[in-house]
């Protein structure tokens, strides 16, 4: 596969991954789909690592891959298409970062499970406890507002699933966009088609 697809594939693939981690970060801010009071949300949550990390951060390394891997060069010759891989390389060490600090803020709050009230007291009971909560799911219906345990579980497994991707995606995109500056699109010149 030529740098020029290979770019194009990532970004493609980058940008609904950037879309749908903002939407689950969004969606953790209304557990269960009710609005809850500023100080009975996660600290996960405000720290928003889908929203900033694997969403705006990743946004511009997607449409930068894009357009590193769009048509050829039309008049700019091929320099233009190795500055472009250039700017999607520098913009995709942003996205790594973006990746990486949502899949550290999904595993935290995996780790520490969601902020909840039991007898009338807000805390996070799941955390430092010798067993997981994850693997004992009679432990989660303790916890209100009710299904706040899964709901938190399946959003935060989204931003971890699609931040470690969007870290990876963005390392091969790093690579892809050097060996294109450094060689080239593999596609012949007067060959401006993206198939």
């Amino acid at each position: 596969m030529c740098t020029g697809k290979c770019s194009r594939f990532i970004g493609l693939s980058l940008l609904p991954m950037a879309l749908l981690n903002v939407i689950a970060n969004v969606l953790l801010f209304f557990p269960n789909g009710k609005a809850l009071p500023t100080n009975h949300i996660s600290l996960q949550v405000w720290l928003m690592g889908g929203i900033v990390g694997g969403g705006l951060f990743v946004l511009c390394p997607a449409f930068a891959a894009i357009r590193a891997g769009g048509k050829g060069c039309c008049g700019e010759g091929c320099c233009g298409n190795r500055c472009r891989m250039c700017r999607s390389v520098i913009s995709s060490i942003f996205g790594a970062l973006g990746g990486f600090y949502c899949l550290v803020v999904a595993c935290t709050a995996l780790n520490d499970g969601p902020l909840c009230e039991r007898n009338n007291e807000w805390k996070y009971y799941f955390k430092g406890l010798n067993e997981s909560y994850l693997v004992k799911q009679e432990t989660w219906d303790t916890c209100l507002p009710e299904k706040i345990v899964l709901w938190n579980i399946v959003l935060f497994s989204i931003l971890l699933g699609f931040g470690a991707l969007e870290f990876l995606l963005c390392a091969i995109q790093i690579v892809n966009g050097l060996m294109g500056m450094l060689c080239g699109d593999c596609r012949k010149k007067g060959n401006h088609s993206d198939d």
